[in-house]
């Protein structure tokens, strides 16, 4: 039997920014089909970051995401009865998603604070290379870095 085709979605952008990147965001960051709160979190957290840094926060946000993206990863691969970790690129796609999943995870782990001020200065230090999902990112790149030896196991 064939494999069923993966299709890809056209997400359309949001209203405020023009921008398919926030768009996806506030999907990641909806929790129980709630976007009209998602997309208050997400534009609560941009006037914030722009009260501030002074500086235009969807910028923030590309230059957050980008530096929260990984290069590689480490997946598991099972070969002769052991499991190894198998470090491999990451495809753009799964690079956003993984960097959004990584600092809304950071955002939501604070504590006493609204979210939206959560999600603004986990976007901050993203932007500036610092963070909980940075540390994510930098731990990611390590486990590949050490699991190389592994690497002619790519498939």
């Amino acid at each position: 039997m064939r494999k069923k085709r993966n299709y890809k979605r056209n997400i359309p952008a949001d209203m405020k920014h023009n921008s398919v990147a926030a768009q996806r965001f506030i999907n990641y960051l909806m929790e129980q089909g709630k976007k009209a709160t998602a997309e208050k979190i997400l534009y609560d957290a941009f006037d914030l970051i722009e009260k501030t840094t002074k500086e235009k926060p969807l910028q923030i946000f590309e230059k957050a995401i980008e530096n929260a993206a990984p290069a590689v990863e480490v997946s598991s691969r099972r070969i002769g009865g052991a499991n190894y970790q198998v470090p491999r690129e990451v495809r753009i796609e799964r690079k956003f998603m993984l960097a959004a999943r990584w600092i809304i995870g950071a955002a939501r782990s604070k504590k006493g604070k609204p979210m939206a001020l959560k999600l603004a200065e986990e976007l901050v230090a993203a932007s500036k290379n610092e963070g909980a999902a940075i540390k994510k990112k930098l731990d990611t790149h390590r486990m590949a870095e050490a699991n190389r030896a592994f690497a002619h196991f790519q498939w």
